[in-house]
């Protein structure tokens, strides 16, 4: 390899990590949102400060995190010239649910939890429709026959 190739790399890859493993998935948006929602039922249901401080932080982090995921999909797996013409929608869907996770970050409003849920699932049900888990996930070993 020349010293140049060093400097300037040849090809450039993309990935929500270091390496480029090409592993995405909603549901990993959608768990941390289920997490925020039920923090907000726990956080309104109760009248110890303290707890309700805690849950705040807590649900301000699962929120960000849900958001982190989203972004992922969006800037590493949507690519506008493979996404856009099949499925138009998932540029704007994408940006929906990710505004809705700045939304519900800074709320303790049940339905805004709600609506991010119902806006992750909307995402999930395009990047299904993309073939998503055929082509980003890795396969599932056949169950195994239990013994008797």
């Amino acid at each position: 390899m020349h010293v140049m190739e060093w400097i300037r790399p040849s090809r450039t890859v993309e990935a929500h990590c270091d390496l480029p493993c090409g592993i995405y998935d909603p549901e990993q948006a959608r768990i941390e949102a289920e997490s925020v929602y039920n923090i907000i039922k726990k956080y309104n249901d109760s009248k110890d400060d303290v707890y309700r401080q805690r849950a705040i932080i807590i649900k301000e982090e699962r929120a960000e995190l849900a958001k982190h995921h989203l972004d992922v999909l969006w800037s590493d797996w949507y690519k506008p010239e493979k996404h856009d013409a099949k499925f138009p929608q998932l540029k704007d869907a994408l940006k929906s649910a990710v505004s809705q996770g700045s939304k519900v970050k800074s709320s303790v409003d049940l339905n805004e939890a709600q609506k991010f849920l119902d806006l992750i699932d909307a995402v999930d049900q395009i990047w299904k429709s993309a073939g998503g888990p055929q082509e980003t996930r890795v396969a599932r070993a056949a169950a195994s026959p239990t013994r008797a």
